[in-house]
């Protein structure tokens, strides 16, 4: 029996949710083996004097906080490698300067504070936010929309909900604009060819008649719609696959690697591949994910149809139109002012040191308007309770010529739309006063709430006890303008996943 019981009672009453508005509560263990997700540890605590450099691909994904989402409202806390810090912090915008102009893509915004759940330490912030050109000055897009029909499609949140949130996107295409439609299940085939964005009626009627039935053949679908897709090529425009499954291959190619081989083949002759997760039970998160990554594109789980409309319809452009690619990072700690640092998320991003520099390695995409962040917890020289003892030998590694006002220094590579060349960006992050405007503290401290949630999913390692209560605080006092309802709606999620907790509480202790 579930007693009602308020949680968490302070002014904010409309987040607060008792236990008989939650669903029916299900133990960790009720969801499905069939799920996959890759394995991934938190990124350590690294000393400076022995490890000065942090390198990594940018990510713009979202689809681990819709997919976590949807976990929390049907009664279950996800499983911690559902929980990619990352994609929900980059989930949510930010207040970032726009850039001035597209010869530089996105601007860089680093922003410091002390660290919510340990006093000793602070808070990094790294922010990008790319350039954002009007809807009327998009390229041209040849888009193809591959479809799995297969049998596992037919629950509600699968195909139903699918063909409805392509309504709505095709709803935003014009007439400069081609679709073509390609379906798989146990076969492939074309049920529509490319067709002018302006036939809506006629994409509409063949989305309509979509039924799911069948095994999954996925990588002769991928075959088929990037030779359709080769077939109208843009040369100017925006050429794109928009792959919406479960991810549930079973038949066909169905070796991970191989299917990872056929996406970069395709990538590399200038063709990006968009994943969108569907449905419950048997879903292939990794497949999805990994897809998108080597795809050039971005991967989303669209979860109900408000998450359609949000992906396809208000951030469109970010999904669709590519602004700066092979994305990569690299921050260098001043060992004379930064005893560690740890990167919190991005695990599945790191990158060696030499790749840096290499145009080869591949790295991660900006669409248009995009926002990405990324946050290091950092510990000072001077601050208290480090995690490392220092080594005995190698204290003569801080030299004294280094500047003290410095923080760390970033650089930044990205490829234009048409380089294969990168350019470098170069900034020193001073040390100064930490950034007291309103709108850039509310903005980091909210972000700071997301990564606190993220990571006491994934079992707090770092957090110094901070409980959900303390999460939900901050973000509740640094909700800021929030259109839409995305940050309102985070608080809720907070409130179930400390409903599912005090239900389950071994389950969060647990690593």
């Amino acid at each position: 029996m579930l007693h009602e019981r308020r949680i968490y009672t302070d002014t904010y009453d409309d987040a607060l949710i008792s236990y008989n508005e939650l669903p029916q509560l299900r133990a960790p263990s009720e969801l499905s083996d069939r799920e996959r997700y890759a394995h991934f540890d938190d990124n350590p605590v690294q000393r400076v004097t022995e490890q000065p450099l942090s390198t990594f691909s940018i990510d713009v994904d979202t689809g681990s906080y819709a997919n976590v989402r949807r976990m929390l409202l049907d009664g279950q806390l996800p499983p911690q490698d559902a929980v990619r810090v990352e994609e929900m912090l980059n989930y949510f915008s930010y207040e970032y300067p726009q850039p001035r102009s597209p010869a530089q893509p996105f601007s860089i915004t680093t922003r410091l504070a002390t660290t919510p759940w340990n006093p000793n330490t602070h808070l990094l912030s790294v922010g990008l936010q790319g350039f954002a050109p009007t809807t009327s000055e998009r390229p041209a897009s040849n888009l193809v929309f591959l479809i799995d029909v297969s049998g596992s499609m037919q629950d509600a949140s699968k195909l139903p909900l699918l063909k409805k949130s392509f309504r709505l996107l095709t709803n935003q295409l014009t007439e400069a604009d081609t679709i073509a439609m390609v379906v798989y299940a146990g076969g492939t085939g074309i049920v529509l060819e490319p067709t002018s964005g302006e036939n809506k009626a006629t994409i509409m009627a063949a989305l309509d008649r979509l039924d799911a039935g069948g095994s999954t053949n996925g990588a002769a679908g991928i075959e088929l719609a990037y030779s359709l897709a080769e077939q109208a090529y843009l040369e100017d425009g925006i050429n794109r696959v928009i792959l919406a499954t479960d991810g549930d291959f079973n038949v066909g190619t169905t070796d991970f690697e191989q299917l990872i081989d056929k996406v970069e083949k395709r990538r590399r002759q200038g063709i990006s591949l968009t994943t969108l997760g569907f449905g419950t039970g048997n879903y292939n998160d990794q497949l999805m994910e990994q897809l998108a990554d080597k795809g050039n594109g971005n991967y989303a789980y669209i979860d109900n149809l408000q998450e359609a409309r949000k992906v396809l319809v208000e951030e469109l452009n970010a999904t669709l139109h590519t602004i700066a690619r092979d994305v990569k990072i690299q921050l260098e700690f001043n060992p004379g002012v930064v005893a560690e640092y740890r990167l919190i998320g991005y695990e599945n991003r790191q990158l060696r040191r030499e790749d840096f520099n290499n145009d080869h390695v591949d790295a991660g995409e900006i669409g248009a308007g995009h926002t990405v962040t990324a946050m290091y917890e950092i510990s000072l020289t001077n601050g208290d309770r480090q995690y490392h003892e220092p080594l005995r030998y190698q204290q003569a590694a801080v030299h004294d010529a280094a500047p003290r006002d410095e923080l760390a220094f970033i650089r930044l590579r990205y490829k234009t739309s048409t380089s294969a060349t990168s350019q470098l960006l170069e900034h020193a992050i001073n040390q100064g006063e930490p950034d007291k405007a309103d709108a850039a503290m509310t903005d980091l401290r909210f972000a700071a709430a997301i990564a606190a949630f993220g990571q006491r999913l994934r079992g707090g390692t770092y957090l110094q006890g901070y409980s959900f209560s303390d999460i939900r605080k901050l973000a509740r006092k640094n909700l800021g303008e929030d259109t839409g309802g995305y940050r309102a709606e985070f608080i809720r999620l907070v409130d179930l996943a400390a409903s599912l907790d005090q239900e389950y509480p071994d389950r969060l202790a647990k690593r």
